[in-house]
């Protein structure tokens, strides 16, 4: 009898240098399995010709949550506040970016991952909200982290609005940095009570789409959460 195939989604690994190990928070695999897809944590790597057999062989990529992107990479020195950044996974996810994004594959950045995408394509960021953003909002929440913390207004008539079927959703929120100025190439799709924007879409592919908050924490209780990763997953199957 025959199997119905599922996809194959890379998920950049998180990285530990004081335990010298990489790995996952079990809420991207669980949530993506559960969105009917495989999840597979890649190795952390810059080798390019390794990145492009991982980029030939997966159906998808999720950039994850984790390390401060490094200021240099838009033009900035480090601030003080500012974490220090992991140099090998920068360029990792630089040719990832690269091959996913010529083979029109469909990516899902979460956090960190919404951060990169928009250094990647030309943006910048606030290297640290407290001191450079002041705001009443709370982007650092503490755990549990599967409720809503604040509200972001969704776009009207965009992707996201038509996804989820709302003006406003509330979510969950754990960063210190967060998009400044928008890259080229890509639309905001939702904004944050005090005007940080928290959801991006690359309009011109087939699925690139990133938000600030985090649906891994809280897609068992949120059905917005388990849309946002059906939607990626299927995305993903039309790479079958």
């Amino acid at each position: 009898m025959s199997r119905k195939k599922m996809p194959m989604i890379g998920l950049i690994p998180l990285v530990d240098e004081n335990r010298e190990s990489y790995w996952m928070l079990p809420g991207y695999m669980t949530g993506l399995e559960a969105a009917g897809a495989i999840p597979v944590m890649l190795p952390l790597t810059a080798n390019e010709d390794v990145i492009a057999q991982l980029v030939d062989g997966l159906d998808g990529f999720l950039l994850t949550g984790g390390h401060d992107v490094d200021p240099a990479l838009y033009g900035e020195a480090a601030s003080e506040f500012c974490g220090a950044p992991c140099g090998e996974r920068d360029r990792m996810e630089r040719l990832v970016l690269d091959k996913a994004l010529r083979a029109d594959k469909p990516v899902l950045g979460i956090c960190r991952g919404l951060q990169y995408l928009n250094v990647y394509l030309g943006g910048t960021l606030y290297q640290d909200l407290p001191s450079q953003h002041e705001s009443t909002v709370e982007h650092h929440m503490h755990p549990p982290y599967d409720r809503a913390i604040h509200t972001v207004t969704v776009r009207q008539d965009s992707w996201l609005s038509e996804l989820l079927g709302v003006e406003e959703l509330a979510v969950n929120s754990y960063h210190h940095q967060a998009i400044w100025t928008l890259a080229p190439g890509l639309e905001a799709l939702a904004v944050s009570e005090d005007g940080l924007v928290e959801a991006v879409r690359m309009p011109d592919k087939r699925f690139v789409v990133a938000t600030q908050w985090h649906p891994e924490f809280s897609w068992k209780v949120d059905e917005n959460s388990r849309k946002l990763f059906r939607s990626f997953a299927e995305a993903c199957s039309t790479m079958l």
